[in-house]
């Protein structure tokens, strides 16, 4: 299941939040008819639980969740401010907060009622890579970076989280270094396993923090590829099949 992540900063936040209530309730019923499951973590904590979309109120007011199997989880959630519900829909990650919680039965079993969305955060796959990476190798990027009021320029090596043939998605490094939408970075190297540097420039599109399951947090940003030759995004599509090939094969050993 996707991890919970917060859209901090983006160059355009108009194409990542819905807002009009016809959009949500058609992504919603999406969810619902597709019984797509979803991680809600409870208020601030990294601590979730797998749940559901059950119903929508014939109101359109309220959603029904499915509730936890655990009674002890079921409580801590009674009592909780929000939930945040992470799901993805077509490969396009979801994000909406759960308030105004009841619980309630509902055909015989728990469940939750939550006040509809008023707000939903919508990432579509070319927008937000993947959370893993697409091969068992470790992929890094070096960028250069102009320090300021020191007249010099220095090489940070950031690590690469998803790739597409049109971007990828890099851990912000902890050191201090400013990363915000629309930077650009000339003169990368994408390191790429058996093909060597790839030369690009980088534009920031987005900023997220994602917490991940043990509590940790971590700043990632989507980049998209600027200046590319054709024969350099040529090696990374090629990258790109071989390491779907070899994932594809080892989960058919499996």
């Amino acid at each position: 299941m996707p991890l919970k992540f917060e859209l901090l900063q983006a160059d355009d936040y108009s194409r990542y939040l819905l807002r009009e209530k016809t959009d949500i309730l058609y992504n919603l019923r999406a969810l619902m008819h597709k019984r797509a499951m979803l991680s809600a973590f409870i208020d601030a904590s990294a601590d979730s639980f797998l749940s559901a979309i059950l119903a929508i109120t014939p109101d359109e007011r309220h959603l029904i969740l499915d509730a936890a199997s655990d009674e002890a989880i079921n409580q801590r959630v009674e009592a909780a401010e929000h939930l945040i519900c992470v799901t993805q829909l077509d490969k396009i990650k979801i994000q909406f907060a759960a308030r105004s919680i009841q619980r309630l039965p509902h055909e015989g079993h728990d469940a939750f009622r939550i006040a509809l969305p008023d707000v939903l955060l919508r990432l579509q796959r070319r927008e937000y890579y993947r959370l893993t990476a697409p091969s068992p190798h470790n992929l890094s990027c070096q960028i250069p970076i102009v320090v300021e009021g020191e007249n010099k320029v220095i090489s940070v090596e950031a690590d690469v989280v998803d790739i597409s043939g049109g971007g990828l998605a890099i851990t912000v490094p902890p050191n201090g270094v400013v990363f915000e939408p629309d930077m650009e970075f000339s003169d990368c190297r994408l390191m790429l396993p058996e093909v060597g540097p790839i030369a690009t420039s980088l534009r920031i599109r987005n900023i997220f923090r994602i917490t991940n399951r043990d509590g940790s947090v971590e700043l990632r940003a989507g980049c998209e590829f600027m200046n590319l030759s054709a024969s350099m995004a040529s090696s990374i599509q090629r990258y790109i099949l071989r390491a779907e090939r070899e994932r594809n094969a080892r989960e058919r050993i499996r």
